[in-house]
């Protein structure tokens, strides 16, 4: 399953994620990268309200089904983060987590790894800094 984590203390507002992304589905504001949380799909909202079934789950990942689109507008009204917008035809768009490629557009532009695909990357970066500190403390502790 693939996902999009971000880091917001290592972004440095480049705002290359915005410029790569094909979608145009990613802004930073005040340090931090807003994009689509791909919610469990019994819980997305844009996909409950969408009267033509045009958003699916694939792998993780919401999706816009763009031929399906009739540009209600709907899914955008309902998003609780604003990650849904438009297009110049009518047309619904959002971060599709780049499901063409191996890995999203953002992820592989941005220059402090402030964007990742996969939670697992973080958490074994947090658990070697636990175990890095527990070592730290253990030294203390026999003095």
């Amino acid at each position: 399953m693939r996902e999009l984590i971000s880091k917001p203390e290592l972004c440095d507002e480049c705002s290359r994620c915005e410029r790569e992304c094909p979608q145009n589905a990613i802004r930073v504001i005040s340090g931090v990268p807003v994009h689509c949380l791909h919610c469990a799909k019994d819980r997305a909202p844009c996909m409950t309200v969408c009267p033509e079934d045009a958003i699916v789950e694939i792998d993780g990942a919401i999706v816009i089904m763009e031929d399906s689109c009739i540009g209600c507008g709907l899914c955008r009204d309902s998003c609780p983060i604003g990650a849904i917008h438009m297009d110049e035809y009518g047309i619904a768009k959002k971060c599709n987590l780049c499901i063409d490629k191996e890995t999203p557009a953002c992820v592989l532009t941005c220059p402090k790894d402030a964007l990742k695909v996969d939670s697992e990357d973080i958490l074994a970066q947090k658990r070697d800094k636990i175990a890095e500190e527990l070592s730290r403390v253990k030294l203390i502790m026999k003095y």
